[in-house]
């Protein structure tokens, strides 16, 4: 039998697991999980076509970082032209930030953030 902490005596009833035993620690809560509910959060999202946009507006206007994967959109010139517009507008409108960090790649962030362009490049 393998010893364990006094979570699995919470949320398995035991502090001991048979060798193989398995954990659905996805049916697990923790203590800390409710207080972190409300946080703020980097958010990850793909635009698959230039619409998308205004549904990811909306995670800076309520206090995300959104990185942004442009991929979809990258070969239309007109689109991605666009989208620079309307990601500076939005960031101008949340007091944020928005840069390119990567190719097809763009960060936005809401009041408090600020994007540092300088790269940090390290020597072997």
């Amino acid at each position: 039998m393998l010893k364990k902490s006094s979570i699995l005596r919470r949320h398995h009833g035991t502090d001991n697991l048979e060798e193989g035993t398995f954990l659905d620690l996805g049916t697990m809560g923790f203590d800390e999980e409710e207080s972190l509910a409300g946080a703020k959060a980097i958010r990850t999202a793909e635009l698959l076509r230039f619409d998308d946009l205004h549904n990811v507006s909306k995670l800076a206007y309520q206090g995300d970082v959104v990185l942004i994967d442009y991929t979809s959109i990258a070969n239309d010139p007109n689109s991605v032209r666009r989208m620079s517009i309307d990601l500076k507008n939005v960031a101008k409108d949340v007091g944020g930030d928005v840069a390119g960090i990567a190719k097809n790649l763009v960060c936005l962030t809401p009041a408090g953030f600020r994007i540092d362009r300088t790269r940090i490049r390290t020597s072997l």
